[in-house]
């Protein structure tokens, strides 16, 4: 189910797709680097805080659109990422590209935090997305396994190249899923993709801080703020740990 054309016209038709200010329109060009693809192009129109977004990303699907963002952004919050992608007119509320969207900002975070190549970091990506799309729409209901529970631990055997032959790095991999799956099981259903992703994240975040003595952001005081629920009719509201009415 995706936003309704209301609030799609309010997000992102009229408004800037990345913060939802409004739109400014110039008579002056200038270089503005593109949110998504982070490309250079002379613009006239940006929001106010010159967030701009190229006309090629702005018909890109969703599953290309994180492949591209992901591949370009030298951020290293995997919260802010993924808040920046599913804010685009492309992201529906659920689908499974929410289970790419999880291992892809999880890869751009690592490898930018811990200073990897772009190409690199796009040769994981791909890794990582041709695995996503093994795990189809409604895994969590059919199958028991919240799909973005699984791109937590596609994430971290992409990182540690994990086969289901290693030894050292098997279990880590599998309690990544884990840990996602009773958390979101504590929390409760219906399913919801954006509270799956928002907890695949940060346990990932915690799981790499604890074995790895890597830490790609603050994942112990940035807790996400969903800005979502509205557009969710099974929204669960204040009993989600994700709710803005919670903080």
């Amino acid at each position: 189910m995706g936003l309704n054309d209301e609030a799609v016209d309010k997000i992102n038709k009229n408004n800037c797709i990345l913060c939802g200010e409004q739109l400014v329109y110039s008579e002056e060009y200038k270089e503005l680097n593109c949110v998504y693809c982070g490309k250079v192009f002379n613009s006239n129109v940006a929001c106010g805080a010159e967030h701009y977004v190229c006309d090629v990303c702005h018909s890109l699907s969703g599953v290309d659109l994180i492949l591209s963002y992901c591949k370009s952004t030298k951020k290293t919050n995997p919260i802010e990422m993924a808040n920046d992608i599913m804010n685009s007119k492309d992201f529906f509320m659920h689908g499974p590209e929410h289970h790419y969207l999880v291992p892809a900002v999880l890869i751009a975070s690592y490898y930018n935090s811990i200073g990897e190549s772009e190409d690199f970091k796009g040769r994981k990506l791909l890794i990582a997305k041709e695995r996503a799309e093994n795990v189809k729409g409604g895994f969590c209901g059919f199958y028991g396994s919240c799909g973005a529970a699984v791109g937590c631990g596609i994430f971290l055997s992409v990182i540690t190249s994990t086969t289901p032959l290693t030894k050292d790095t098997w279990g880590l991999v599998n309690e990544g899923t884990g840990r996602v799956l009773l958390s979101l099981a504590k929390i409760g259903g219906p399913r919801c993709c954006k509270k799956g992703v928002f907890t695949s994240i940060t346990l990932a975040a915690r799981l790499l801080d604890e074995n790895m003595n890597i830490k790609i952001y603050d994942w112990e005081k940035s807790i996400p703020k969903c800005n979502f629920s509205r557009f969710n009719k099974e929204c669960i509201g204040k009993n989600c740990p994700y709710n803005v009415s919670n903080f």
